[in-house]
């Protein structure tokens, strides 16, 4: 691949999810202390997420895959999604502020593929060069999170700007979209099943019993992973960390680290051991943050964010390796959409529901009692830990 072209690819993969990062982290924390919005409220907003996903595969499926070059696609919805970003900035009730986030998610998710398909045109060897470019979009996450504690939005009360921010950069990326390498529609003039698009060509791999149970943790284990994205920022900055949404970088940090330690620890340790590793984190981290505050518990709260690497890299990525290998490469795009759809669609829609519903349970006068709020993922992801540990059993020990 030639420098300018990776220079071009790194620099979209930055801002695609710089536009992203840069308002999705402090959301909560913005509708709650300017827009009033209760949890369950503040679920409804991050499970637009979950609802863009879900609908992301039938528009990258039906059109974009069929219909239009893949860099045009995503130039036209950023130029919209900018103008969309721009008036959810201004709204001053929920109900008003909730229909333009719905329609910027809806068309903010099919971004995430988009810009791995216009990658992936361009490499000769995408399982070398990929993870080269892919990390420029966690560094774009990264500088959000920085930029926000640097103009201190969060202690100024102005998380309305992050909206403007992301949609400036959404819009420039909208134009700068256009710019990009070609990448033609890969399925012109072919049909495409609707059992294709939502992986249904892969439910096959279900009556493989160990798959079944991993399919249905990676669904409950998603549950409480929407209690971090959902409840984190509110919380930390309701216990009186300052600069929080910087902080929470650390999680962004410790996942790129570990993502380029995962071929030593994979080889090591097997799909099982991984996959439970992952799962214990997530309990120790939400135990963290259950007896952790911004005083002398500070670094608790800390370890809690820095174990975002081992919770996501060790469970995600090591199911999207175990997923990959099970289906084979006539199914393997219809497994990957299958799983897509159980986590970040279905298990994260209702973690952000159950998470906004506990947050209320657990209101204060002052605020939430976080001590009791995040012992309640900590269980379910304990739970879900044993239940996987003895019903799983490790494939490469067949």
């Amino acid at each position: 691949m030639k420098t300018t072209i990776r220079v071009q690819l790194a620099f979209m993969m930055f801002l695609n999810f710089f536009a992203w990062g840069i308002w999705f982290v402090t959301m909560g924390t913005y509708l709650s202390t300017k827009l009033n919005a209760d949890g369950i409220q503040i679920g409804l907003a991050y499970g637009t997420q979950s609802l863009g996903a879900i609908i992301a595969p039938f528009i990258i499926g039906l059109i974009a895959d069929k219909y239009f070059a893949a860099q045009r696609i995503l130039g036209i919805l950023h130029l919209i999604g900018g103008a969309l970003l721009f008036n959810l900035s201004s709204q001053s009730l929920f109900n008003d502020f909730y229909p333009y986030l719905l329609i910027y998610m809806i068309l903010y998710m099919p971004t995430l593929a988009l810009v791995n398909a216009i990658s992936f045109k361009q490499m000769t060897n995408p399982e070398k060069e990929f993870s080269s470019i892919r990390v420029w979009g966690t560094i774009g996450w990264i500088a959000a999170g920085l930029l926000i504690g640097w103009l201190a939005l969060e202690k100024d009360g102005s998380l309305d700007q992050t909206f403007k921010i992301a949609s400036l950069v959404s819009l420039v990326l909208g134009v700068y979209s256009f710019m990009l390498p070609n990448t033609p529609p890969p399925k012109a003039g072919t049909k495409t099943s609707l059992a294709e698009i939502v992986g249904a060509d892969a439910i096959g791999l279900l009556k493989d019993k160990n798959f079944l149970i991993f399919f249905l943790a990676s669904f409950l284990i998603c549950v409480p992973l929407a209690f971090y994205y959902q409840e984190t920022n509110l919380f930390l900055n309701e216990v009186g960390v300052s600069n929080a949404a910087s902080k929470m970088t650390m999680g962004q940090m410790s996942e790129t680290l570990f993502l380029f330690l995962m071929p030593l620890f994979f080889s090591r340790l097997g799909v099982k051991k991984m996959l439970l590793i992952g799962m214990g984190a997530w309990v120790i981290r939400y135990i963290c943050f259950s007896y952790g505050d911004a005083g002398s518990n500070v670094g608790l709260l800390y370890a809690g964010i820095i174990l975002h690497g081992i919770c996501y890299d060790f469970f995600f990525v090591t199911g999207q390796i175990y997923t990959d290998q099970r289906a084979g490469e006539k199914i393997r795009s219809s497994a990957q959409g299958m799983i897509t759809l159980a986590t970040y669609g279905a298990g994260m829609l209702v973690g952000f529901w159950l998470a906004g519903l506990i947050a209320d349970l657990h209101k204060t006068a002052t605020g939430h009692d976080w001590a009791t709020i995040w012992l309640i993922p900590a269980a379910v992801a304990a739970g879900i830990l044993i239940l996987f540990a003895l019903l799983f059993k490790d494939p490469s020990k067949k």
